[in-house]
C-alpha cells in the first residue's frame, strides 16, 4: 500500500470546503490512517517547500502555507498518489478536470486548494515530515476494503 501526504491548504479550511475534501477521499476509497489541524510553522513549511528554494516563488509558497491553519492527512491505498492526484486534479485550477476538487473549487494558482504527494518517495518523506509513526493508524481495516480492493 502506498502513502501519500495531503495538505487542505488554506484557502479551502477558510472556504468551509474541508469535510467535502476529506469526502471525496474517503469516496474514492483512500484510507485515512493520520490527520490533524494545524497550523504549520515556517521551518516545516520551508522544509516541505524546499525542493523549490531556489525558485522566485518559494517565499510566497512559504507565506502563503503558513498564513492560516491546515488539515494534514496521511492516506493509504493502491496506486495512492495516483488516485490522490486525479482526485485533487491539475496544478492550475483552469486546466484540471471537472469532478476533481480544483476543477470543481479553484480559480488560481496561487490558491488551489490541496497538496498531494508526486512520488511513492516523496509520500513517505512527506508523511514523516507531519506524522510519527506513532501517530499514524495503518493496520486497521474498514469493512469496505473488501468492496474497494482486489
Amino acid at each position: 500500500m502506498e502513502r501519500t501526504l495531503i495538505i487542505i491548504k488554506p484557502d479551502a479550511v477558510q472556504r468551509g470546503l474541508t469535510g467535502e475534501i476529506i469526502k471525496r477521499f474517503e469516496a474514492r476509497g483512500l484510507k485515512i490512517i493520520g490527520m490533524k489541524l494545524l497550523h504549520i510553522s515556517r521551518e516545516l513549511a520551508e522544509k516541505h517547500y524546499d525542493v523549490h528554494r531556489e525558485r522566485p516563488f518559494f517565499a510566497g509558497l512559504v507565506e502563503y502555507i503558513i498564513s492560516a491553519p491546515v488539515v494534514v492527512m496521511a492516506l493509504e491505498g493502491s496506486d495512492a498518489i495516483a488516485a490522490a492526484r486525479a482526485t485533487i486534479g491539475a496544478t492550475k485550477p483552469s486546466e484540471a478536470a471537472a469532478g476533481s476538487i480544483r476543477g470543481d473549487f479553484g480559480l488560481e494558482i496561487g490558491r488551489n486548494l490541496a497538496h498531494g504527494s508526486d512520488s511513492p518517495e516523496n509520500g513517505e518523506l512527506e508523511v514523516a515530515n507531519f506524522f510519527s509513526e506513532s501517530e499514524l493508524l495503518s493496520g486497521w481495516r474498514r469493512d469496505v476494503d473488501r468492496w474497494v480492493f482486489e
